[in-house]
């Protein structure tokens, strides 16, 4: 077929690599423009502007989806389909309109469940057992359409946003092939969702990655695994920030001040919680280091049973 894809980061970066791997012609790709990123600020192409590249694939970068330039450009591809992957733009009316078998979303949870920007991290909060791929006719509202393909995959106990993201970006790039073969073949088949199950997954604000020690053990394990690797789940010792990389709640109950060291070994930093719980640190960072396992970070900063974590705010 041939498409317009849209998309700006790696998940949508590996369906662009899948959809030409399957033998789709892509006409034109549509991306967030360039941005100043990382601790320079440089300006930074978007992983799916780089894939592009690498393809010879026409780029468009508008700031806008709303001018008659940008509708003029898209018919001009005389496309089958748009294929949307955490674009970060939304389809205005006239765009959803433009093509013969309209809008495709890839969506990464299983609708209605987290409709919105951080799925991935809201299922972790959530301490959700699964998660997944929807393949989403678009529509007018926030991941409102109809579902065209989904497919759940149990989460880990040691699941963090890092690693569900690439196993949703693969999973993401083997169903809109699935997908958009049903369409060339005519056996597309879209379910209403069902609006009354929606929970939203809004931005996350970095203050939510500051942890409160007065937390059980299990929020704590989860808001680690669910901001690694951004923005990092975070602490502070002595004032000064530590951010959390790799934790474990431990089971048992404890009875100490939460924030208080319990035991410090090469194995971690035991830490107690609030609801009697612990958990002890397996990967930490301070400001301007280097992630360090806990016995590495123990070399060179002194932590004593007894002393106190503060909390992240």
């Amino acid at each position: 077929m041939r498409l317009v894809f849209a998309g700006t980061p790696r998940f949508a970066a590996v369906a662009l690599e899948a959809l030409l791997a399957a033998g789709h012609d892509i006409g034109l790709v549509l991306t967030q423009p360039d941005r100043p990123a990382g601790r320079g600020m440089l300006t930074a192409e978007s992983d799916v502007k780089r894939t592009a590249c690498e393809h010879g694939l026409e780029i468009a970068q508008p700031q806008s989806l709303k001018t008659p330039e940008l509708l003029a450009a898209l018919l001009a591809v005389r496309a089958d389909l748009i294929v949307v992957a955490a674009y970060g733009l939304i389809l205005p009316p006239n765009v959803l309109e433009v093509f013969r078998h309209g809008c495709v979303n890839i969506h990464a949870s299983l609708l209605p469940r987290w409709r919105g920007a951080a799925p991935i991290q809201r299922a972790l909060l959530a301490g959700d057992t699964h998660s997944g791929i929807s393949i989403m006719q678009m529509d007018a509202g926030l991941d409102t359409g109809p579902i065209i393909l989904a497919s759940a995959i149990a989460l880990a106990s040691d699941e963090t946003a890092g690693s569900l993201h690439d196993r949703l970006a693969r999973l993401g790039g083997e169903l809109i092939v699935i997908a958009l073969e049903q369409t060339r073949c005519g056996a597309l088949q879209a379910t209403p969702q069902d609006d009354t199950l929606a929970t939203y997954a809004p931005k996350i604000g970095r203050a939510e990655a500051a942890i409160h020690w007065s937390d059980t053990a299990v929020v704590i394990d989860r808001q680690v695994r669910a901001f690694n690797p951004v923005p990092g789940a975070h602490a502070r010792f002595n004032g000064e920030l530590l951010k959390i990389w790799r934790a474990v709640s431990d089971c048992g109950s404890v009875s100490r001040l939460p924030g208080s060291v319990i035991a410090v070994s090469a194995e971690g930093i035991q830490a107690a919680c609030g609801g009697a719980g612990a958990i002890t640190i397996r990967e930490l960072q301070r400001a301007g280091g280097r992630r360090l396992s806990a016995g590495d970070f123990l070399r060179g900063h002194s932590i004593a049973v007894g002393s106190m974590l503060e909390d992240g705010t």
